[in-house]
């Protein structure tokens, strides 16, 4: 079949919704503009689930596949009968259709889709997916269907393909072996270097912050490296103030680990529950992050993100939590006196290669180093000195030139 439709005025309505229910092995479904639940989807969720999939993987995977199915719904395509040419042009739609805008309080402008911050060099997000973004829905297009071909279901060939060449085929022996299948569609992402805060920056950034609850989150995100949902998850017994650890749930494994804490984040943890003292719950399990308007709640993600995006906004600037993490990294993996398995420890990374991308110099470092390495071409080359034996005064008044 040869598909000729027009993948860049293809209009794909909005409908159907990830919905929330009260499950514990599959807290999302896909429901249709109907109301009605996408079997085949909670079906594959309940999959995932079974090999150990946190919730952060189910929801994410859900939201891929309700694009997906979009727009199967806008070309009139059931789910089992998708060929090779609709997972194509569904993947060339992801790569070049706008994204929806953002709601904005009071109305409010961003930045311009794909603008680079002139303080943190970081560019806005596009006005398309990002080519992650497109990857991952070729990857979860293509796992998707190749569990439903196990169970006996869907279209007979994948229509998300695995790609025909050999990628081992000049493999060094000497070396570890990579994944095998690759998707056909997938795109080449580019290795880029994990951006970290500079110190002078990360100082404006703690100095806008006007509360001991913000500068004590800050503190920690910055010394510890963790994410934002192992931070937030936080509870009062995973708190052990005289050796400096606190225990975080891992996002992957979801296993207790201990990470040290810098005495400083404690300090201000210190401050903040002195603060709130007599205000929220003191037992073990009770969350240690709560909201600063009354009634007292346990602090979200959206709501910790609201207090970065402020500080963006009174900045200029536009950094995220997760550079908080790579800032951490990024300073631990410069210590010379630190070994990167010690990093790879804290960071919770599962490869040494992951924590070994930190070791790469950073841009505003190698910046710095080329402009000192101007500057010093454009010295004046200082005179030669002369041979053992003659002086200065003699070979200048010979030669006519000047000697050191």
């Amino acid at each position: 079949m040869v598909s000729g439709r027009d993948v860049l005025r293809l209009a794909v309505p909005r409908v159907g919704r990830v919905a929330d229910v009260d499950d514990q092995l599959v807290p999302y479904r896909l429901l249709t503009s109907g109301g009605c639940e996408v079997e085949p989807v909670t079906d594959y969720l309940r999959e995932m689930a079974g090999r150990g999939s946190p919730a952060t993987t189910l929801r994410s995977y859900a939201y891929d596949l309700q694009r997906w199915f979009r727009f199967l719904w806008a070309i009139d395509v059931a789910w089992d009968r998708a060929e090779r040419v609709d997972a194509r042009d569904f993947l060339l739609w992801v790569s070049h259709a706008p994204k929806p805008p953002r709601p904005r309080r009071g109305g409010r402008r961003g930045p311009a889709p794909g603008s680079v911050n002139r303080i943190t060099g970081k560019a806005s997000p596009g006005a398309t997916l990002s080519l992650a973004s497109h990857n991952h829905n070729e990857t979860v297009g293509r796992a998707f269907y190749d569990y439903h071909a196990g169970m006996g279901r869907g279209p007979v060939i994948n229509p998300f393909p695995v790609s025909n060449r050999r990628p081992q085929a000049h493999h060094n022996p000497m070396l570890p072996w990579h994944r095998q299948r690759t998707g056909l569609y997938r795109r080449r992402q580019p290795d880029t270097i994990p951006r970290a805060i500079q110190d002078g920056l990360f100082n404006d950034l703690f100095a806008r912050m006007d509360n001991d609850r913000d500068r004590a989150l800050l503190a920690m995100f910055v010394s510890t490296g963790v994410r934002a949902a192992e931070l937030l998850g936080l509870t009062r017994s995973r708190v052990n103030v005289g050796d400096q650890l606190i225990g975080v749930i891992r996002k992957g494994t979801r296993a207790l680990q201990w990470v040290p804490a810098s005495p400083d984040a404690l300090v201000w943890l210190r401050c903040y529950q002195q603060q709130i003292r007599g205000l929220v719950p003191t037992g073990g399990n009770a969350a240690v992050w709560w909201t600063l308007r009354r009634p007292l709640r346990p602090l979200t993600y959206a709501a910790c993100l609201a207090v970065l995006r402020r500080a963006n906004k009174a900045l200029g600037t536009n950094w995220t939590l997760h550079d908080m993490r790579h800032t951490a990294c990024s300073r631990m993996a410069q210590d010379p006196a630190m070994p990167l398995t010690d990093v790879q420890w804290v960071m919770g990374h599962a490869r040494i290669t992951t924590t070994q991308r930190y070791m790469n110099p950073r841009q505003e470092e190698v910046i710095a180093r080329a402009k000192a390495h101007f500057a010093r071409r454009n010295e004046p080359t200082p005179p030669p000195l002369p041979a053992a034996g003659y002086r200065p005064e003699v070979l200048q008044a010979l030669l006519g030139g000047p000697f050191g």
